[in-house]
């Protein structure tokens, strides 16, 4: 039992800090600022230097200078908004019915003539073997935690192409995903190299490939939304422009200096949104950058590019594959329809709030699918074992 006022104690140390701190960190993000906005002179060198070092953080890739801001363009009056959110449950390794269920919700918003909205969801609930585990020939790999993550957002993306192979060729459409377009699942865990391949090439990117070849022929754009980002590529970008080395190698010039004596920590602790918050206008975007992580040299086409969108009360990252980023128009009509969404959706979009409406499984749902997976068990005279420590959370013995 959490002992709340132990906690309090605890807590108000907390807040002492982060009060003491905040004059360094306001210090900090002026300082991130004036290098954005001296970028734009030194536009070209920050890229080369960028390309050339050797930064011990991930760093945004740039194409345009990083202060550049761009006003949202009006939403056409019809238009088609697909949204996909998911959730799951996950295997619990105290039961003996081993299975896992998944639950997808989708939305279409027609806007304009003939409006309407289409909301449901599809759970899937997997037992197979070939669900339950990955396998080479050889060797196996469960389905579940992070994996489970990453197969969901494999499912998340199927239905997403499912939804846009039903719309009208001419008619203006934005299929929007929650969360980032980067398998950062497969990317920070240490997988047999047939895992990342099964799910991320031959399923996630084959099914970007088709969305690819939909776009290309119709109004269909693709894009994910992160609510609150905490990433800092653009800044780890700044930080190369107060580093006094030609080209910086952190390992090398910097790992026996303390990091105070850093001149890149002057920014340290900024994240991108607060820059933007301050650099852009509500409705505005922010430059287009791509993201440099290893696991992207597997995307092929599909490298991802982002850009941040102010908003009222926050400032979003928008992830697009490479063909909208590079495809003036499809960037324009990304940035025009999710703006559109937020401004009906009091800063945030509105299918995908209804999506994540239709996907939520609570904690009510989730004790009702194990009763509902007993009652199987017993109909069906089934062993139903658990583990000790599952049923001794179930009684109470002091």
């Amino acid at each position: 039992m959490l002992d709340l006022t132990k906690a309090a104690a605890q807590a108000d140390t907390m807040i002492h800090r982060l009060r003491d701190g905040r004059a360094e960190r306001r210090a900090h993000l002026d300082t991130a600022l004036d290098q954005i906005k001296k970028s734009e002179a030194t536009f070209e060198s920050l890229k080369h230097k960028i390309a050339a070092s050797k930064p011990i953080w991930l760093t945004a890739g740039l194409i345009e200078p990083p202060a550049r801001r761009l006003p949202a363009p009006p939403a056409p009056s019809n238009h088609t908004i697909l949204a996909t959110d998911g959730s799951h449950i996950d295997v619990d390794r105290h039961q003996s019915a081993r299975c896992y269920l998944i639950n997808i919700g989708r939305v279409r918003l027609d806007y304009g003539q003939e409006a309407r909205a289409e909301l449901t969801s599809i759970p899937k609930l997997c037992a197979d073997k070939d669900e339950m585990v990955l396998s080479d020939g050889l060797r196996e790999q469960a389905v579940e935690g992070t994996l489970l993550g990453v197969k969901r957002a494999v499912a998340e993306l199927d239905h997403l192409a499912e939804m846009s192979r039903e719309v009208e060729p001419v008619r203006p459409t934005l299929a929007l995903t929650d969360g980032s377009l980067i398998m950062w699942g497969l990317a920070n865990e240490r997988y047999p190299d047939f895992v990342s391949k099964k799910l991320l090439e031959n399923s996630y990117l084959k099914t970007m490939d088709e969305i690819y070849r939909l776009a290309k022929d119709n109004h269909l754009t693709l894009a994910s939304y992160i609510s609150f980002p905490r990433t800092t590529d653009v800044v780890n970008a700044l930080r190369l422009l107060l580093c006094p080395n030609t080209i910086a190698d952190c390992e090398r010039h910097c790992q026996n200096v303390p990091g105070f004596k850093r001149p890149c920590e002057t920014i340290a602790g900024v994240h991108d949104s607060d820059i933007f918050e301050c650099l852009l206008a509500v409705g505005e975007r922010s430059a287009i950058f791509y993201n440099q992580s290893q696991i992207i040299k597997r995307y092929g086409p599909h490298h991802v590019y982002f850009f941040y969108l102010k908003l009222a009360g926050e400032v979003a990252r928008i992830e697009v594959p490479e063909w909208i980023a590079s495809d003036p128009e499809k960037l324009s009509q990304t940035h025009a329809l999710i703006w559109d969404q937020c401004q009906r959706g009091d800063g945030y979009p509105v299918a995908l709030a209804e999506a994540h409406e239709q996907a939520v499984v609570t904690g009510t749902d989730r004790a009702n699918f194990q009763q509902m997976l007993e009652h199987w068990l017993i109909t069906e005279h089934l062993p139903q074992t658990t583990s000790a420590k599952s049923q001794s959370k179930r009684a109470r013995w002091v």
